[in-house]
C-alpha cells in the first residue's frame, strides 16, 4: 500500500485548513468528510486522520463497497429516470468501482484494486521512454487490467446492463480527447481508443500536444488508457459516457435524503454525517 507522501500530506492538510477556515463562515449544522483508497492502502493514514483531526475535520474511511453505492448515487442524480440497467463506473487513482443497477436498486457493486495512479506506479514509472518501450508498457498494462477486471465479468454479464457511464478525471480526459477525434461531446468508443493507441504513446515519448490533455494529467494518460481501454473490453462496452457527478454529489443527496432520519445511511453501513462543531 506504500504511504502517503510528505508533499501529499502536506498538501491535504493545507486543504483541511483552508475548509476549515470556510465552514467558521457559515451557519453549518453538519459536514461529512469521507476518505477512500489512499486511506484504506497506506500505511500513515492514522498519522493523516489524527492530524485532520486537531485542524477540526473528522475524516471517516468508508469501504470500497460504500464508496461504490455513494458514486452510483451521485452519477444518477444527472441521469433522466428510466428503467434501463446501467453500468456505472468510476476510475480513481487506487480503486476502481463497478455498479449495475436501475433507479436506485444496485444488482452489481464492486470495488476493484486498480487505478490510473497504481498503474503508472507499476507500468510507467521506470521505463524508457521510446515509442516502442511505451507501446510495449501500454499492452502490458491492458492486458493485466484485463485480468483484475475479467474477474467480475461474469457478475456484470449477469446483472445486464444497456447502457454505460463513467466518472473521473480520467475518464473525462479521455473523452475530451475522443472529441477532437469525432466522438460526440462526453462519449469514448473503444474503437476510437484502439485508434489512438500509438498517438498516445507517439505523444508521451516526444512530450508532444494533444487536443484535451491537461498537462497535469499527462502522467496518467498511458495508465489510464491501460485502465479504461481493458475495462470496456472486459464487459463488452462499445461506448460509454462521461458523468460529471459521482461521490461528491453522491454524498449530498443521502445528506439531503437523510437530514432528519440518517436511516438510509445506516442500512448502507455507511458512517453518519458529523455535527459540525463551532
Amino acid at each position: 500500500g506504500g504511504e502517503i507522501s510528505p508533499a501529499a500530506f502536506e498538501r491535504g492538510l493545507n486543504c483541511l485548513r483552508r475548509f476549515k477556515l470556510l465552514m467558521l463562515q457559515y451557519p453549518l449544522k453538519q459536514y461529512w468528510a469521507l476518505g477512500t483508497n489512499t486511506f484504506r492502502v497506506t500505511s500513515n493514514a492514522e498519522a493523516f486522520l489524527a492530524a485532520s483531526s486537531e485542524i477540526g475535520i473528522d475524516i471517516s474511511i468508508i469501504t470500497g463497497v460504500q464508496e461504490a453505492v455513494l458514486i452510483y448515487a451521485g452519477v444518477i442524480t444527472d441521469l433522466p429516470m428510466s428503467e434501463t440497467h446501467r453500468l456505472v463506473i468510476d476510475i480513481g487513482g487506487g480503486s476502481t468501482e463497478i455498479i449495475v443497477g436501475r433507479h436506485h436498486d444496485r444488482f452489481l457493486t464492486e470495488s476493484m484494486p486498480i487505478g490510473s495512479v497504481a498503474w503508472r506506479d507499476r507500468f510507467f514509472s521506470n521505463i524508457d521512454s521510446s515509442p516502442i518501450a511505451l507501446t510495449a508498457a501500454m499492452e502490458k498494462g491492458r492486458e493485466e487490467a484485463y485480468a483484475v477486471f475479467n474477474s467480475v465479468a461474469p457478475g456484470v454479464e449477469r446483472a445486464g446492463w444497456e447502457e454505460a457511464h463513467a466518472s473521473s478525471g480520467t475518464v473525462k480526459m479521455l473523452a475530451s480527447i475522443c472529441q477532437g477525434r469525432g466522438c460526440p461531446q462526453g462519449s469514448i468508443s473503444l474503437k476510437v481508443l484502439h485508434e489512438l493507441k500509438p498517438l498516445f504513446a507517439e505523444t508521451i515519448a516526444q512530450k508532444g500536444e494533444l487536443a484535451g490533455l491537461k498537462e497535469a494529467r499527462r502522467d496518467l494518460l498511458l495508465p489510464g488508457w491501460c485502465v479504461l481501454t481493458a475495462l470496456m473490453e472486459a464487459y463488452k462496452v462499445e461506448a460509454l459516457r462521461f458523468s460529471a457527478t459521482a461521490l461528491r454529489e453522491g454524498m449530498l443527496d443521502f445528506m439531503v435524503k437523510n437530514e432528519k432520519t440518517l436511516d438510509a445511511m445506516l442500512q448502507s453501513d455507511l458512517p453518519g454525517v458529523r455535527i459540525a462543531k463551532h
